[in-house]
């Protein structure tokens, strides 16, 4: 043979495993190489004749099917491999995602409790003030008095306003220790209800809690600006409460804006 390979191609094309288009170009050569074509005449005798002389043994139905089984399983470890890994990585994508969630959840549920024990805290110290000899460490009704009286003892200068003229009159202030720190609490009353304001700079502290509740006949009130957290307790009719708070608001609000475009505070 002067081709090399062409025993090889000419069995698969024999045994009709060669693919079309090689085979169109093998028929083409064998058409025109006599040598080639002489060998393929030789290569179909030698078929012939082992056909004819070698027994055939036919495979029983127990073979067969054990065979097929193999193959079967075979297949089915093949489709594992090929879409294991992808079902393996979106398990993996979703397990990631629920630990996402509940650590999220955790963590809600964290502030949450931190939320609850803080409103807990600020009840108390309303409660503990309206003890005898507890509300006020300053008793005034002077704004410029009750201020300055906390310089030195707190970290902060809490601010101080007087709404006598809306009906709420400043009463006084004292020290009070809530989550945790020293907190600023101011007095202020509305006929025969008093009213705290407890207040820390915003940051200190939790700050998570339903901006409006109502505990054990008392409502609290809780908001948070730029730079205080505010609460505001009391067993005042709600509508009344929010209406002293919305002054407290707009007060806060009109102080810190012309002192904060100075640079003041």
């Amino acid at each position: 043979m002067t081709h090399p390979g062409f025993e090889a191609q000419l069995d698969a094309y024999l045994d009709g495993e060669l693919a079309t288009i090689d085979a169109r170009q093998l028929e083409a050569h064998l058409a025109q190489c006599p040598e080639c074509a002489r060998f393929r005449q030789e290569r179909l005798e030698l078929r012939a004749a082992i056909k004819a002389r070698v027994p055939a043994f036919q495979a029983s139905d127990a073979l067969r099917e054990r065979v097929q089984t193999a193959l079967r399983g075979a297949s089915r470890v093949r489709a594992t491999r090929r879409f294991g890994a992808p079902v393996v990585w979106r398990s993996l994508a979703l397990a990631a995602s629920l630990a996402v969630v509940a650590l999220g959840s955790w963590r809600l549920a964290l502030q949450r409790a931190a939320g609850e024990t803080l409103a807990d805290a600020v009840l108390t110290s309303h409660i503990r003030s309206l003890m005898p000899g507890h509300l006020t460490d300053v008793p005034s009704s002077d704004q410029h008095t009750v201020k300055p009286w906390f310089n030195g003892k707190l970290d902060f200068s809490p601010p101080v306003f007087d709404f006598a003229g809306r009906g709420y009159p400043l009463i006084g202030g004292r020290l009070d220790y809530v989550g945790g720190r020293s907190v600023a609490a101011l007095v202020y009353g509305r006929r025969q209800h008093l009213i705290n304001v407890l207040l820390w700079p915003t940051g200190r502290g939790p700050t998570f809690a339903p901006a409006t509740e109502t505990r054990q006949g008392y409502h609290l009130l809780h908001w948070t600006t730029p730079d205080y957290t505010y609460w505001v307790v009391s067993d005042l009719g709600l509508v009344e409460l929010q209406d002293f708070a919305q002054l407290l608001r707009q007060a806060d609000s009109a102080a810190s804006g012309p002192a904060a475009a100075r640079g003041l505070r």
